[in-house]
């Protein structure tokens, strides 16, 4: 069975909603290369919308400037991109495709295809149902040294515990912590 990984930037306060707020004053080299090396050995991306959306608006011109980011750019495009959303899109960034029915159902059915590792970056949503399934091998949260005060935090307040596994635990130059997680029953 395909691994899926996913990967948010959260705050100490548990939020990780607009993340581009506050996260970009604690981005260094250290970051991005842990969450260039996670999304660079996956096969296929799973997105929500909102992200597909950030993500294709981004993406493809830097791989056309090339650079710095050229090379992740490329990575991201070449990948096989499954968009999760309830509605009917029209996707225009290479290989995306849409995740058609059950979310639980669909991705199950993913990681059962063959193929390599599964990555996620963001869509909150997606990845709070898919910990709820238990269809999540490894969570990879990059801890930021802020309390932002307001906003949608990781884990809704009245919800089932999930019970996870500390699998490793890095402090970066910058304060930031990079967190991976997994099910605490494997």
């Amino acid at each position: 069975m395909r691994k899926l990984t996913a990967g948010l930037f959260i705050a100490a306060d548990g939020v990780v909603e607009s993340p581009e707020q506050w996260h970009f004053p604690y981005f260094d080299e250290e970051m991005g290369a842990a969450v260039g090396a996670r999304l660079a050995e996956a096969d296929t991306v799973l997105l929500g919308r909102a992200t597909y959306d950030t993500f294709a608006e981004v993406w493809p011109t830097r791989e056309d400037a090339g650079g710095e980011e050229g090379g992740m750019a490329k990575a991201l495009g070449d990948a096989r991109k499954v968009v999760v959303s309830r509605s009917e899109l029209e996707l225009t960034w290479r290989n995306s495709e849409q995740l058609k029915g059950d979310l639980v159902e669909g991705v199950t059915a993913l990681k059962q295809e063959d193929g390599g590792p599964i990555g996620m970056s963001g869509s909150i949503s997606v990845v709070r149902a898919l910990l709820a399934a238990g269809l999540i091998d490894e969570l990879h949260l990059l801890v930021h040294p802020i309390a932002v005060g307001r906003g949608i935090r990781l884990f809704e307040e009245g919800v089932d515990p999930i019970r996870l596994k500390l699998l490793s635990s890095t402090a970066f130059a910058s304060g930031v912590l990079n967190t991976v997680y997994g099910p605490a029953d494997q």
